[in-house]
């Protein structure tokens, strides 16, 4: 039982169920005008098509002039109106005014991009008139704000979250690797376009990145290349075959270019429909074949990580070494010591970061002063130190290290007097600093790389809390000058007021560690646009210390807490203690 914290009131009406489905209805004769505001607000909440029946609580003006896939406001609960009665006594007056408010937590754009915000209040105006109907005067709205007003169990509902995929740039052809872009889509059809799920997920990567993505990713799909018009569904056949009518734009596309089209239609789809997509026809305007491709072809472009085999886990052990659980699903191997310096040698260690490729490892002295690069799997002497931090105090110095999918190392020295984010490329050579620019006086304490090397997790500490941030990698110039910042860095966790551990799982979901404002600890899954899934409380575990989840997730996730040691969960399963004594477990990356 939480035993401090604010006494809060519970909204007694449950979350959506994804299975619910809202009907729109009409408004009545003689529809007072708080009855005509509600059924507006209920109706907004429907899966009516246009919002034909929407439009109806509109004016004919208003209904003309709104928008409401301009931009989805989410509310913590269903938008509040400010009670007006109007008697029907009282038939001199002609208009009133309603104010919606509620507590602003998110917005989602006409790219169907999530934006999370820190709590605001939302305040807007409707406007009622009393015009002339058919059967006398009736109230309708004739200033509306555009743009749909949920709160968050009706936006669950009526939306899900999709990834589309983009290759990153400034890798060579035979380097392509895909990157996670989440968005967010209508469940079913969408009233707007009448497109079912499919059809809009294809049609959102057709359109090409979300802004905040858009300088370090590229689309195959020629500029202008859309769906063939009046294509509102799109199904697999019952070979699982999925057929994809394309415009002119992408009629004269060549072989290689379609067949990474086609890995991008593939891999958005992998997760959206019931029956796997397993090969993709891209046809020409004229309904000709363009490309076909297959979901095993397609894995030469699959995003860094999602498609190896099972990764190992390495942790540090009571005697300063780094130790490894070989592969496999359930993270219940026998730890052996890594070959190399680091597993036998005469250093201890306190935190280690190992390559991707599991051929380099990076590692921390035990007083986090000095970082070694060296092999472990290959024996070898304790090199120099690849970086070290002059601070007094071991808690600011080097952050545990992290590669990301490119094979570059990073660090950062939290030396109060030389704060600086540093990365080494190849793991090797001199460290070269990373400038970020909007870290607006906070201070590094963790980070991860995302395993395409396009986004950085970065937990900040800043008047007291620490917070999860996510920022864009951009490189500029050529591999051997190459110039690199964060950029445009955005909030991953904005429910919690402090986060102690997080990593990447999967392409674009993170698994974070950390407190609600007077809450307990709490392990939970977000995504990395900064929206929670549905599913995304994991059970609750005590005083975890670090946590490390894999790209795969179906290997468990494990994390490192005070009192049990490295412990583990499985989907689907319980907490479970792996290992007594131990620390500092990572996966690689």
């Amino acid at each position: 039982m939480p035993v401090t914290g604010d006494v809060k009131a519970v909204d007694a009406s449950q979350p959506g169920d994804s299975q619910v489905q809202v009907y729109a209805v009409a408004p009545r004769d003689g529809a007072t005008p708080n009855e005509v505001v509600d059924g507006f607000l209920e109706s907004m909440t429907s899966d009516d098509s246009d919002f034909r029946t929407t439009r109806k609580y509109l004016t004919q003006e208003a209904s003309n002039g709104w928008k409401p896939s301009a931009l989805t406001t989410v509310l913590a609960k269903a938008p509040n109106r400010s009670d007006r009665p109007v008697h029907e006594s009282d038939r001199s007056t002609t208009e009133v005014s309603y104010t919606l408010s509620g507590e602003k937590v998110a917005t989602v754009d006409e790219q169907n991009a999530y934006q999370p915000l820190a709590p605001t209040d939302y305040s807007r105006t409707l406007h009622l008139v009393r015009q002339k109907g058919p059967d006398g005067k009736e109230w309708r709205i004739d200033i509306v704000p555009d743009g749909l007003v949920l709160g968050q169990s009706d936006f669950k509902r009526l939306y899900r979250s999709v990834n589309k995929f983009y290759f990153a740039t400034g890798r060579s052809e035979a380097e392509s690797t895909l990157v996670a872009d989440p968005v967010y889509i209508r469940n079913r059809t969408d009233p707007v376009t009448g497109m079912d799920t499919v059809t809009q997920a294809v049609r959102s990567l057709l359109r090409g990145p979300t802004d905040w993505l858009r300088p370090v990713v590229t689309s195959r799909f020629p500029a202008g290349t859309g769906l063939r018009k009046d294509v509102t569904s799109l199904t697999p056949d019952d070979r699982n075959v999925l057929k994809v009518p394309l415009n002119k734009k992408a009629d004269g596309a060549g072989q290689r270019s379609c067949r990474m089209m086609a890995s991008q239609v593939l891999f958005t789809l992998r997760d959206l429909t019931s029956a796997r997509v397993e090969q993709v026809e891209l046809q020409r305007s004229d309904g000709s074949p363009l490309c076909v491709l297959g979901s095993d072809q397609a894995e030469e472009y699959a995003p860094d990580g999602s498609s190896g085999g099972p990764e190992s886990q390495y942790f540090v052990d009571a005697k300063g070494h780094v130790q490894r659980i070989p592969g496999s699903t359930k993270g219940s191997g026998e730890p052996e010591p890594v070959a190399g310096p680091f597993g036998t040698g005469a250093a201890r260690l306190s935190a280690v970061g190992v390559a991707r490729d599991e051929q380099l490892a990076a590692a921390l002295s035990q007083h986090g002063d000095a970082l070694y690069v060296a092999s472990v799997t290959a024996d070898g002497q304790l090199p120099p130190p690849a970086v070290t931090s002059r601070a007094g105090s071991s808690k600011d110095r080097l952050t545990a290290p992290s590669w990301d999918g490119r094979g570059d190392l990073w660090v950062a020295d939290r030396d109060p007097d030389r704060p600086r984010l540093l990365r080494l490329a190849g793991g090797a050579g001199k460290p070269q600093e990373v400038t970020v620019p909007s870290l607006d006086g906070s201070r590094i304490e963790a980070l991860r790389l995302s395993s395409d090397g396009v986004r950085i997790a970065l937990l900040l500490t800043s008047e007291g809390h620490t917070t999860l941030k996510i920022g864009r990698i951009e490189r500029q110039g050529p591999q051997d000058k190459q110039r690199v910042s964060v950029v445009d860095l955005r909030q991953a966790a904005p429910q919690l007021a402090d986060v102690t551990a997080m990593s990447w799982s999967g392409g674009s979901r993170l698994v974070v560690v950390g407190k609600e404002q007077g809450g307990v600890q709490q392990v939970r899954y977000v995504q990395a646009d900064g929206s929670t899934p549905s599913s995304g409380v994991l059970p609750g575990v005590n005083q975890v210390l670090a946590i490390a989840a894999a790209d795969d997730e179906q290997l468990p996730l494990m994390a490192d807490t005070q009192g049990d040691g490295i412990v583990k969960l499985l989907p689907g399963d319980n907490w479970q203690t792996v290992l007594k004594e131990g620390s500092a477990l990572v996966y690689p990356g």
